[in-house]
């Protein structure tokens, strides 16, 4: 049985911390990493630390390139077998997985809250919504179809069209939906009959060495999925992506980080897929003719999920200049009564820590900068230090405008930045006004209104009178500088795919 210790900075804050307290199934628990079958340790290792309570989790096996060249040896001989079995096979071992996730929910969603911090209430539906990835491929692997097109030239000639999967392909994950983002591109990896090679995050590792053991336990084939943990971001980061066994590399992060790995891939002696989810500045629009109670709740769950760190967060609210004040204040009253902080662990607490200091740094240094521009605090706009050095309050600002740094940057924390704007003409324009373009969202109960900004936003997916739009059945994916492809839906199989075109008769 594996124990953590409390630590907890308030009396107000002490609990059982039931949840914590032990894994239904200790195998969950992995800290060593998964290469070509087997669970690999060394003397380099790093802690894994949790951002609520500062505790040590675990500390886990140190990677490098090394042990990175033999995973992808492992893998594209992995490859070679795994391509030649059969779309029902696969499917199986991805129902499998979708099985093994929900029954061992309640442990994945502990890791989760452990290295991530996030609360488990927000941990258990990330593991539902990290599940539903493998249920969706499993029903995709064997609806994998080709064309057969007629020859515009000849009769005699037909054209067939087949995919056929690329090879081993290098995931690169964030901290913030450690099994989610993983799962979304490890599904697809099976279904197409490809393997990979997981970078997972350096912050919450173990979620993703948690999905390799249920791989194995699903029945894949050893070699096919390998998760290796390390802190050697950078080096390995481009090591991937110049190998030359490496045929995709599916990443999620900032456009910074997207750039430079899209730049070493050009480095390379072969040319390869990319899948790119890249950083946002989502516009959420509210007119004055919308529901705003609806609203309010919307933009709740869309800004403060996970204290602000999704992204796909809304990060400017434009509010109709004649429902501002009402739209401002009842946002501020939702907060103030219902808002709680805390451990993750806690029934009470429903928003937890920023990852890490650097996080609440800029989130500091941003409410300073809207400050000192004219921005007016409506609550928040301190860190909340009495509960742990990575806590910031929920905050609101009114006035914001162009002048401040917050207006142009992906904040990823808990800040909601209220705009006001007289018309559609002009909202449209500010919400695009900027180079990125991954999720929009707006409230109106006008039928042209509807019609008319979600055809104008400059963005990859559009909420529309709500804000709960991740769903596998929907391509994921940005616009502009938020990045290339798309993944879930029946196209993101595509992305991990080649066409094939053979010609009959010619």
């Amino acid at each position: 049985m594996l124990r953590f210790r409390q630590s907890c900075s308030r009396p107000e804050t002490l609990f059982k911390r039931f949840a914590s307290s032990s894994f239904e199934n200790p195998e969950i628990f992995r800290s060593t990493a998964l290469v070509n079958g087997k669970w690999v340790s060394g003397d380099d290792q790093f802690p894994v630390i949790n951002p609520s309570t500062s505790e040590e989790v675990s500390t886990v096996t140190n990677c490098g390139v090394a042990e990175y060249n033999e995973a992808i040896g492992d893998a594209h001989k992995a490859f070679k077998m795994f391509k030649n079995t059969s779309p029902r096979e696969r499917s199986q071992i991805l129902y499998n997985m979708y099985d093994l996730m929900s029954e061992h929910k309640n442990d994945l969603a502990r890791l989760i809250t452990m290295e991530n911090g996030k609360t488990f209430a927000d941990s258990l539906a990330e593991i539902d919504y990290s599940a539903s990835y493998f249920k969706w491929f499993a029903e995709e692997a064997p609806r994998i179809y080709g064309h057969v097109i007629p020859s515009s030239s000849s009769l005699r000639k037909q054209i067939i069209t087949l995919r056929q999967p690329l090879g081993v392909v290098g995931i690169m994950a964030p901290w913030n939906f450690p099994s989610a983002m993983i799962a979304r591109k490890l599904a697809p990896v099976i279904a197409t009959g490809n393997a990979c090679v997981i970078k997972p995050p350096h912050e919450s590792p173990m979620s993703a060495l948690a999905l390799g053991w249920l791989a194995e336990q699903a029945g894949l084939s050893d070699g096919v999925c390998n998760v290796l943990p390390t802190t050697h971001t950078a080096a390995i980061g481009e090591y991937i992506c110049c190998h030359d066994l490496v045929r995709k590399i599916t990443f999620t992060g900032s456009t910074k980080v997207g750039k430079l790995l899209m730049k070493q891939c050009a480095n390379g002696n072969i040319i390869k897929r990319l899948s790119m989810e890249l950083g946002g500045n989502a516009p959420f629009i509210v007119f004055d003719d919308a529901d705003i109670e609806k609203a309010v709740n919307g933009l709740i769950s869309c800004k403060f999920r996970q204290s602000g760190q999704t992204c796909i967060c809304a990060n400017r609210i434009f509010v109709h200049e004649s429902i501002y004040s009402d739209f401002a204040s009842r946002l501020v009253a939702v907060i103030e009564s219902g808002f709680h902080l805390g451990d993750g662990f806690s029934p009470k607490v429903t928003h937890g820590p920023l990852i890490n200091e650097r996080a609440v740094q800029k989130v500091s240094e941003l409410v300073e900068d809207a400050k000192n521009k004219g921005a007016n605090v409506l609550t928040g706009g301190v860190r909340a230090s009495s509960l742990g050095p990575q806590f910031y309050h929920p905050t609101v600002l009114s006035g914001v405008d162009e002048t401040m740094s917050i207006f142009h940057t992906e904040v990823f924390g808990p800040v909601a930045s209220l705009i006001s704007f007289k018309t559609t003409e002009e909202v449209i324009e500010r919400a695009n006004k900027t180079n990125v373009g991954l999720a929009g969202y707006f409230y109106s109960s006008n039928i042209q209104t509807v019609l008319d900004v979600a055809n104008e936003l400059e963005v990859g997916m559009v909420g529309v009178n709500g804000s709960a739009i991740s769903d596998a059945a929907m391509p994921f994916g940005g616009i502009k500088n938020s990045g290339l492809g798309r993944e879930g839906s029946s196209w993101g199989v595509e992305d991990y795919t080649d066409l094939k075109s053979i010609v009959l008769g010619a």
